[in-house]
């Protein structure tokens, strides 16, 4: 308990009487942490980690970019900036999310006076055509480098505060991070600012730069328990065949894992380069440094291929390190965090005082560990991803990303829609998720005894305690505002 009290002290936002602190935030694409996705941060872990604090309980509220980056910005639930999934008919940088795009933290930083800037991926639908081009510029930025689209590393087209700028052979982390250091460059402390570096590793296709290609060439996909086996108390989409994949496909895995890790390779140049950067230009003193992601990734856990979008640890939970003024260093904290909860904390840092209407709380006001999360995704079927040659193609206004290359084994399906609740305490890990299928799907792990989520204990357990989670869920699945989130049967109709 002492240590949550210190950490929340020493967390204390600034008074109107000090400098007020500037923020570099680099968030990565699809990067896991369950799957030793950190293993080539060795300087992320090194300036930031054994600098600052390491969150070891971090995840997101969803595990697909869009929606997850959503809240990212806004301190949202899913629910609440309903940005459903990654089409624009679900939200992504529709006219609904446009609304909300004004009540991000970048806004309320750059109305209290700070210099912003962004570069690299936004959402997945910003800058196309059909959601109004790349001459917008999101509202909050001083000055903004989006690129149009989702992730690539070559050939990509680039929002320079609204004039579209096209590249071919320029990678694209690389470009990020020269963006970032002429502007740190610029930067004088008469002025605080906020950066946001949103580099596309390690989404698919995991393009390493060219000095990186074949640096892991020995290295393996991880085999973790669940690694490849039949699973027949998960849901109907996990346990649709081939199950297990054939052994055909694990060169495949292991290609994919290990262009992975050499993708984010750049990455972790760029956060060493940005700190030289601050460090050289006197800044690295008052500056936070936070490194986190959208969502995990899964690579062959319960026979499933490689993607995002399920509710199991490898997809939900992510790196997350913190490094700046006051904050302990070489420090690991196990509270549980979600990314609902770094824009508030940012806001409380700069000395402003965050809305009662965020779901997400400052880390700095835990005393404990205890906590209730929500995870929610709304299943997405997309044209033309199911491949004729399948024999699923039956149902291809309802499946999504089903291609030979994956034996055929679909990734994504309409009615995978679920909501879970993580409920993480000194006493407690555990896990209870509900789907929206014909099957009316439940399950339940107790992760303190079943790491890698293989026990489904939903009819094992007593009805009473599965009753109030299944209660507690349900009343999280309409929650807003802090207060409502973080306790939703004690305070039902608070909204902050």
């Amino acid at each position: 308990m002492y240590s949550y009290i210190l950490l929340a002290l020493l967390f204390a936002p600034f008074s109107a009487c000090q400098d007020k602190p500037n923020f570099v935030v680099i968030l990565t694409d699809d990067q896991d942490v369950v799957l030793d996705g950190m293993k080539p941060m060795q300087s992320v872990k090194r300036f930031i980690g054994n600098e600052g604090t390491t969150f070891t309980n971090s995840y997101v509220t969803s595990p697909i970019c869009c929606p997850s980056r959503a809240s990212f910005l806004t301190g949202l639930h899913v629910h609440n900036h309903m940005t459903w999934n990654n089409s624009i008919s679900g939200g992504c940088y529709s006219r609904v999310w446009r609304k909300f795009e004004k009540r991000t933290f970048a806004t309320a930083l750059k109305d209290a006076g700070y210099n912003t800037f962004y570069a690299g991926k936004y959402l997945n639908e910003y800058g196309v055509h059909a959601s109004g081009g790349p001459e917008q510029v999101p509202p909050g930025w001083s000055e903004w480098h989006g690129l149009v689209g989702n992730s690539v590393y070559y050939n990509y087209t680039i929002s320079n505060n609204g004039v579209p700028t096209f590249s071919t052979d320029l990678y694209l982390t690389d470009i990020i991070r020269d963006l970032s250091l002429n502007y740190i460059e610029n930067q004088t402390e008469s002025r605080p600012f906020l950066m946001v570096l949103a580099p596309p590793a390690p989404h698919q296709p995991a393009t390493p730069a060219e000095r990186h290609r074949g640096f892991y060439e020995n290295t393996t996909v991880l085999k973790t328990p669940n690694f490849n086996i039949a699973d027949d108390n998960k849901h109907w989409l996990i346990r649709m065949p081939p199950s297990p994949l054939p052994e055909k496909m694990m060169p495949e895995l292991d290609r994919v894992y290990r262009s992975r890790w050499e993708s984010l390779l750049a990455v972790d140049e760029m956060v060493a380069d940005v700190v030289e950067s601050l460090d050289s230009n006197g800044l690295l003193q008052n500056t936070y440094l936070i490194f986190t992601s959208d969502n995990g990734y899964h690579i062959g856990q319960f026979s499933q291929v490689y993607d995002k979008r399920q509710p199991y640890e490898a997809d939900v939970k992510v790196p997350l390190l913190i490094r700046g003024p006051n904050i302990p260093k070489n420090y690991t904290d196990s509270q549980p965090v979600l990314n609902i909860d770094i824009a508030p904390t940012i806001m409380a840092l700069a000395g402003l005082s965050p809305p009662r209407t965020m779901d997400g709380r400052q880390i700095t006001i835990a005393q404990d560990i205890e906590r209730y999360m929500l995870v929610e995704y709304y299943g997405e079927g997309r044209d033309d991803s199911v491949d004729p040659s399948c024999p699923w193609k039956y149902d291809s206004e309802h499946l999504a990303q089903c291609y030979p290359q994956y034996d055929c084994k679909c990734q994504d399906a309409k009615n995978n829609t679920f909501a879970c609740l993580r409920h993480i305490s000194q006493r407690f890990n555990m896990k209870y998720c509900s789907f929206a299928d014909s099957e009316n799907f439940t399950e339940m792990y107790d992760l303190s005894t079943d790491l890698y989520e293989m026990d489904n204990i939903v009819d094992k357990v007593l009805p009473s305690i599965k009753h109030w989670y299944k209660l507690t869920l349900s009343q999280m699945l309409t929650c807003k505002g802090y207060k409502n989130c973080d306790n939703p049967l004690e305070n039902p109709k608070v909204y902050g």
